[in-house]
């Protein structure tokens, strides 16, 4: 696919999923960005912003196939992966797959699953398979999780463990809309639901030959280095005690790709990174307490980071 019809590609999805989901362009465009790049996704957002009718949007606009699984404390990992069950008439065991065998899945709520159940994802985020009973089961070409969280309510959640927030290629929040935005809402499900409505506007082959796309948008060495510049310094960076890891840089680096393509243009820009930074790089910071205890934010880190790491020219 060569950039202009993969810009065309992602330019329709941003419309047919902007017509569900209103007044969040910015949260929308880096969305597409990390499926372009094939990185999943974390939404942290109060509830009813819209989080899972995003995820449904995204998989009715490919036409790819949809599973939602309700994370609660009881949640094994077998509810998520499968289990083999013996069939007394064949005398042998039969795979019953589970939800994770899908093209998009939702992890609604995934913070209240216990670690057991979260790390279950790891293998199939990290390299899209999973493995049961010793045999390994390949995963969509396609496949995403886009995992929710409310990030003000802690009874009865488990926070996610760092090996796993490093899975998420973005960190994104909705938030609310505005005034207007929210009366077009109402007036949009005054009778259904625009969902109902919606129709597919690309195919499997265009996800896979945009994904293609996006590794021949070009990128500089003195960008790379810029990207590369910027992870490291939350690695020394004050009140920090893990930093970013090369997958945050080759994550900052194919998303900042994705969103160049998403803008219609072949190779990547400072800016593309500035915009990326806080919802790549952040999520994957550890505080130390007195940080924390200090008021210090993850994401406040990064954004000072970007105005004290120099941009290429």
């Amino acid at each position: 696919m060569a950039e202009k019809s993969a810009h065309a590609t992602l330019a329709a999805l941003a419309r047919n999923i902007g017509s569900v989901i209103r007044g969040q362009q910015a949260t929308l465009r880096r969305l597409l960005a990390a499926y372009a790049a094939g990185g999943h996704v974390l939404l942290e957002d109060f509830p009813g912003t819209g989080k899972t009718t995003l995820a449904k949007a995204l998989a009715r606009s490919i036409d790819a196939d949809f599973q939602r699984v309700q994370f609660t404390p009881d949640l094994l990992p077998s509810d998520i992966l499968g289990v083999s069950v013996f069939d007394q008439r064949e005398q042998a065991f039969r795979l019953h797959t589970g939800p994770i065998f899908t093209t998009i899945l939702l992890a609604d709520e995934i913070n209240r699953a216990s670690p057991r159940t979260q790390s279950a994802l790891l293998e199939a985020m990290g390299e899209g398979q999973v493995s049961l009973d010793g045999v390994r089961h390949a995963l969509d070409d396609i496949f995403l999780v886009v995992a929710t969280q409310n990030p003000i309510e802690f009874h009865g959640t488990y926070p996610l463990p760092e090996a796993q927030m490093d899975r998420f290629a973005l960190r994104l929040d909705l938030g609310y809309v505005s005034a207007e935005e929210e009366v077009g809402i109402l007036t949009d499900q005054n009778r259904t639901h625009p969902l109902a409505a919606l129709t597919p506007c690309a195919t499997r082959a265009d996800v896979l030959a945009l994904r293609t796309a996006v590794t021949d948008v070009r990128a500089s060495d003195e960008l790379k280095r810029y990207v590369v510049d910027l992870c490291a310094a939350t690695r020394t960076a004050p009140g920090v005690v893990v930093g970013a890891s090369p997958r945050a840089s080759l994550t900052l680096l194919k998303a900042a790709q994705a969103l160049a393509l998403y803008d219609g243009l072949d190779f990547v820009t400072p800016d593309h990174v500035h915009e990326l930074a806080v919802p790549v790089v952040a999520h994957r910071l550890v505080l130390d307490s007195q940080a924390r205890f200090a008021g210090t934010t993850a994401e406040g880190i990064v954004r000072e980071l970007l105005q004290r790491v120099a941009v290429p020219r």
